[in-house]
């Protein structure tokens, strides 16, 4: 069975502890401090592996932890650090927040590695305590936890081009004669349960490649029939072809097939609607005389003035196959090579910065400065020139209870904020 989601839980290792040891040698009465260091705790690394297709293996193994580091030792000695684990995922696999559902990372050819969940770091061994007045410390420093989540999968599929459209179309057919893919035919609805990829060959090096999704219907977006599960696999292809049965040979108005099917991506997601469209008026083959002009004419008028050119096509015979094609390349030469990605909208440093202090005032100068290891570390992988960054900015001064000190200090709007070089005015 085809799987593109699933839920599991990952752990980075634990730091190891630091020692408490004195040095202990014949004929020294009391040696000094010795305690060794606390290893690293291992990561949590995400890694993509071309060689998959599906999230199946996570069916069976839903808990993956890194190694905890182990701890310090005598005379000085290191302890080791604990061994990173490594999750294969297949190209496309976007990684989400369970309990928020917020983006952590997308893994994909630009992208086919990251460490996602940072071991902790070993403890100090009492060595690194000793003082003039303290030559005895009985203290070592405990290594800092790992970081834990619950994360959901999602693999969507990386594909140029969406071959959308109600089931028994003639999706599958079209597919199976323009690429090398073997997908499944039969005349049932719903006979595609997987999307299928698969690559065009125009035959002078420039190609594309196109996914099936499987046959949507009307309330796809609110998870009626099986489209729900599948319209995720739409959201990278920067193309759409929309497949009609023009014969209307079940009985079907090929026209209003496409308004149903355009508003069901728009409930999904508003950028899908956007997305260039070409319209591919299937089963031309099977009109009788002048009938097909008829129906091809009235689908020109419809939805050629809203930017969607229509091909009369047959994916039986061929014909309006190769014209079809060579003008989805065209559309996408327009649009450029820049992959569709999923932007970062959760940051998991963010869970690490919880216990580190800062501190807000005002200086001789009226202004509020906001300091302090948590919002150096948080500036640090924030890009506040993008909106998802800033919306997390604004979202960690307001979790954090920094608002409302600078509301605490009398605070009023279009005063000055400063953090590290950055200036913001402030308003409520």
């Amino acid at each position: 069975m085809f799987a593109d989601s699933a839920k599991i839980y990952i752990r980075s290792g634990k730091g190891g502890d630091g020692k408490v040891s004195f040095r202990r040698e014949l004929f020294v009465a009391a040696g000094g401090p010795d305690g060794g260091d606390g290893g690293r705790g291992g990561d949590l690394i995400f890694e993509i592996d071309e060689g998959l297709n599906t999230l199946n293996d996570f069916r069976h193994v839903r808990k993956y932890f890194a190694s905890d580091g182990e701890p310090g030792g005598a005379r000085k000695c290191h302890g080791a650090d604990g061994q990173d684990m490594v999750v294969k995922v297949p190209p496309g696999t976007v990684i989400k927040d369970a309990e928020t559902g917020k983006v952590i990372t997308d893994m994909n050819y630009e992208n086919p590695r990251e460490i996602v969940l940072k071991g902790g770091r070993g403890g100090k061994g009492n060595q690194h305590y000793a003082t003039p007045t303290m030559q005895v410390p009985k203290y070592a420093q405990p290594g800092k936890p790992g970081t834990e989540l619950t994360v959901i999968l999602e693999l969507k599929v990386i594909a140029d081009v969406g071959l959308v459209g109600f089931p028994n179309v003639g999706k599958s057919t079209f597919l199976s004669r323009v690429t090398n893919a073997k997908p499944k035919i039969a005349n049932y609805h719903f006979t595609t349960l997987n999307p299928n990829l698969g690559v065009v060959d125009l035959g002078d090096g420039d190609g594309f490649v196109i996914a099936d999704i499987p046959g949507l219907i009307e309330g796809a977006s609110q998870g009626i029939g099986l489209g729900h599960e599948f319209l995720k696999h739409i959201e990278r292809t920067k193309v759409m072809i929309h497949m009609v049965d023009a014969a209307s040979t079940e009985g079907r108005d090929p026209i209003a097939d496409i308004k149903v099917i355009n508003a069901e991506l728009a409930s999904y997601n508003e950028q899908l609607a956007k997305r260039p469209q070409v319209i591919a008026a299937n089963k031309v083959d099977v009109f009788f005389g002048d009938e097909g002009n008829d129906v091809i004419q009235l689908l020109k008028e419809e939805f050629e003035p809203q930017g969607m050119k229509v091909f009369p096509i047959s994916a039986v015979s061929g014909k309006g196959v190769k014209e079809l094609l060579y003008y989805v390349r065209e559309q996408l030469m327009e649009i450029g090579d820049e992959p569709i990605v999923f932007e970062k909208e959760f940051f998991v440093d963010s869970l690490q910065l919880q216990d580190e202090p800062y501190t807000v005032e005002v200086d001789e100068e009226g202004y509020y400065v906001v300091e302090g290891p948590r919002i150096e570390k948080m500036l640090g992988y924030t890009n506040l020139d993008s909106e998802k960054g800033f919306e997390f900015f604004q979202k960690f001064l307001k979790e954090n209870g920094i608002l409302e000190k600078l509301e605490e200090l009398g605070i009023e709007d279009g005063d000055t904020v400063r953090m590290y070089g950055l200036q913001f005015d402030y308003y409520k």
